[in-house]
C-alpha cells in the first residue's frame, strides 16, 4: 500500500513537471498522511482553437476517496489506496476510474518492512525516491462528495500495483507511477475507456527507485522536517532479503 508520502520540490518545479501554468506558493512537505490535502492534477476543459489555456489545472483534495452515494462518511472506511487489479469493477472506483482518474505530484514515499510479530524483528522504515531525482506522478482517482446540507469535498485515492523485485523485497505493493509521456492518456476520460489504460497500471522498471533506511520518527504524523529523510543504518536483524537476480529475461507480469 501506500500510507505516507512527500513532496517536497517547489511549486515552479512541481507547476512544470504536471503542465499546469502555476502553483501558489506551498512549503515542502516532507510526511504527507491519510486525510490532508494532497495536490492533485486534473485534465482541463478543452481549450477553444487557438488558446493558450493549459489542458490541466491544479487542485487540493483530501486524500481518502468517498464515493458519491456514500451517506455518512464516518460510517465509511478511509480509501486512501485504490488495487488496480480490481479498480475497475470495484463499486468503490468504478466511476472515477471512468471520469475521474488524476495525477498525484510526488517526490517519493514512505514504506515500512515488518517481519511480523513472532519473529521478535522491528519494523523498518524507508524513504522510497526516484533513483535520480525529480518528481514521479502517481496514478490517482478523485470524486466530490456532497453532503446532506449542500457542502462539497474533493477526495483522492492512490492507484496501487503489486511491487516489482526491488521494493517487493520491502513490502508487497507500491504506488503506480504515471510517466510523463503517458500523462495525457491517462488523465483523458473522454476518449479512452478504463480497459485502455489497463497497461499503465503496473510496477516500475527495477532501477527506478531506490530505498533509503530511515528511522522511525517517520510513524509519528507530527513529524513533518527534512530529518525524516535522513539515512540511517539498517538494523540487520530487521533487513529485508535482497531481491533476486531477474530469471524472466527482464519480463515481468504487470501484477
Amino acid at each position: 500500500m501506500c500510507g505516507r508520502f512527500a513532496l517536497t520540490s517547489t511549486p515552479e518545479e512541481a507547476a512544470e513537471f504536471a503542465g499546469v501554468a502555476s502553483l501558489e506558493a506551498f512549503p515542502p512537505r516532507y510526511n504527507i498522511a491519510p486525510t490532508q490535502p494532497i495536490l492533485t492534477i486534473v485534465a482541463a476543459d478543452p481549450p477553444g482553437p487557438g488558446s493558450n489555456l493549459p489542458t490541466r489545472r491544479a487542485l487540493l483534495t483530501r486524500w481518502g476517496l468517498i464515493p458519491g452515494w456514500v451517506k455518512d462518511p464516518r460510517d465509511f472506511p478511509l480509501l486512501i489506496n485504490a488495487r488496480s487489479e480490481t479498480v475497475i469493477d470495484k463499486a468503490s472506483f468504478r466511476a472515477a476510474m471512468r471520469h475521474r482518474r488524476v495525477l498525484i505530484p510526488a517526490s517519493g514515499f514512505y514504506e515500512w518492512h515488518r517481519p511480523g510479530k513472532d519473529s521478535g524483528r522491528k519494523s523498518q522504515a524507508y524513504w522510497i525516491r526516484p533513483k535520480h531525482g525529480g518528481l514521479v506522478a502517481f496514478a490517482g482517482l478523485m470524486e466530490t462528495w456532497s453532503a446532506a446540507e449542500g457542502s462539497e469535498m474533493d477526495t483522492a485515492a492512490i492507484v496501487t500495483c503489486g511491487a516489482n523485485d526491488s521494493i517487493g523485497r520491502i513490502h508487497d505493493r507500491m504506488p503506480v507511477v504515471i510517466q510523463p509521456e503517458d500523462f495525457a492518456r491517462w488523465l483523458d476520460c473522454k476518449t479512452q475507456e478504463p480497459r485502455q489504460v489497463t497497461d499503465l497500471m503496473r510496477p516500475t522498471d527495477e532501477d527506478f527507485f531506490e530505498a533509503v533506511p530511515v528511522s522511525n520518527l517517520v510513524n509519528k504524523v507530527a513529524n513533518m522536517g527534512p530529518e525524516l529523510q535522513t539515512a540511517v543504518a539498517e538494523d540487520k536483524a530487521s533487513t529485508p532479503p535482497a531481491a533476486k537476480p531477474d530469471a524472466g529475461g527482464g519480463q515481468m507480469s504487470l501484477f
